[in-house]
């Protein structure tokens, strides 16, 4: 299979268009037109109906798109990878991050980057953690920080740490650090939660069915901004770690109060693709990552326990 055929195809597919992909490509078109036609031979398959509207993608060539698109793109880090062994890691890396994650991470990681990896173009992505899976194993994103545990996934994972989540509420409300509330009582609240596929979600429903009580949940809030906005205008609470509200809290913009019965914790991790090789600006930014959350959490900025430490956790139920 020519690369430079696939390579010619995905440009075509994403501009729709065969004078873009000409101009966007340096390549003249009856050129591009011969790279597409050889293609479907090959396959057997026509992967664009040319109409007045441009070149739009055939069923077998949506197919085609959705498995190669990050193949492609991993063989040519790939090749980058090995002509620049010689000297520091260089290229494009996109990491893949919780939202709850990224509020804390993502400014700091961009920062090191920057000062020790220069050659390095860092690109974070945000996202619900089935997409995060998805885009890993198409190869769209290169790492990514989850929710766990990741024993069923199909991916290279490494466990981080443990965090806990609490219940937060807006700046009048009576909530206090020192007095726990059960997650019984959840059920009395009007709830902001994001939709069921994000994952803190299914952590707060795992907790409220382990305390068998049902959740009132007044809005849905998939836009990590928006949810905290409606906590603060006072339209209800909702649960999150206390990294996530750090500035805000310090701010007098919320209260909060830790959950009990059962105490309620995220188990955060990193994964990586199952059968791809890293490439050398990956595995620098995914140490780099690491070591950064190792500090956060060594200073008390991050407020969690590395699963190394967890001798030290509270398991207050």
């Amino acid at each position: 299979m020519d690369l430079k055929r696939l390579r010619t195809f995905i440009r075509v597919a994403e501009d729709g268009s065969l004078s873009k992909a000409s101009d966007r490509l340096r390549l003249a078109q009856p050129a591009l037109s011969r790279h597409i036609k050889l293609l479907e031979a090959e396959i057997g398959h026509d992967l664009f109906v040319r109409d007045g509207r441009g070149m739009q993608l055939t069923e077998a060539g949506q197919e085609l798109l959705a498995r190669i698109g990050g193949l492609v793109q991993q063989i040519e880090k790939s090749i980058n990878d090995v002509r620049s062994l010689a000297s520091a890691p260089q290229g494009h890396v996109a990491l893949g991050m919780m939202p709850t994650v990224s509020y804390i991470l993502s400014a700091r990681v961009a920062k090191r980057v920057a000062t020790e990896l220069p050659d390095v173009s860092l690109r974070i992505v945000e996202g619900y953690a089935g997409h995060l899976i998805d885009w890993l194993h198409r190869g769209e994103i290169d790492a990514t920080l989850l929710y766990g545990p990741g024993s069923d996934l199909h991916l290279r994972v490494t466990d981080l740490l443990l965090e806990e989540l609490v219940l937060v509420g807006p700046a009048n409300s009576d909530l206090d650090p020192k007095t726990p509330v059960p997650v019984s009582t959840l059920g009395k609240l009007k709830l902001v939660l994001p939709s069921k596929p994000h994952g803190l979600r299914s952590v707060v429903e795992s907790a409220a069915a382990r305390a068998r009580t049902n959740l009132r949940i007044q809005f849905e809030a998939d836009s990590f901004r928006v949810l905290k906005d409606l906590v603060e205008e006072g339209l209800g609470y909702t649960v999150l770690p206390i990294s996530a509200i750090y500035r805000e809290q310090r701010q007098g913009k919320f209260k909060y109060a830790h959950l009990v019965k059962p105490k309620v914790v995220r188990h955060v991790i990193l994964a990586l693709p199952p059968s791809r090789t890293d490439t050398r600006a990956t595995s620098a930014v995914v140490s780099l990552v690491l070591d950064e959350i190792g500090k956060l959490v060594k200073s008390g900025q991050w407020q969690a326990y590395s699963l190394p430490d967890m001798k030290d956790w509270p398991h207050t139920e």
